[in-house]
């Protein structure tokens, strides 16, 4: 049976990173009036879109700073 060796020393904080930016990118889009695009659409970026999903919203998705 192969063994998955990861370097969890690296993947660690990426996913960590991943779920914080998910979480507050999700917070933001419930209390923001106006995004780009339906927001539905950036509910699954967030969620599905891992790491890219979360740096497209807040630099696409967000039509005010």
């Amino acid at each position: 049976m192969n063994e998955l060796n990861l370097n969890w020393g690296l993947i660690g904080p990426l996913l960590a990173l991943q779920v914080v930016l998910a979480i507050i990118g999700l917070i933001s889009l419930s209390k923001t009036e106006q995004v780009r695009g339906p927001k539905w659409m950036w509910v699954l970026f967030l969620i599905f879109g891992n790491l890219l999903g979360s740096v497209a919203y807040f630099t696409l998705g967000r039509k005010e700073f």
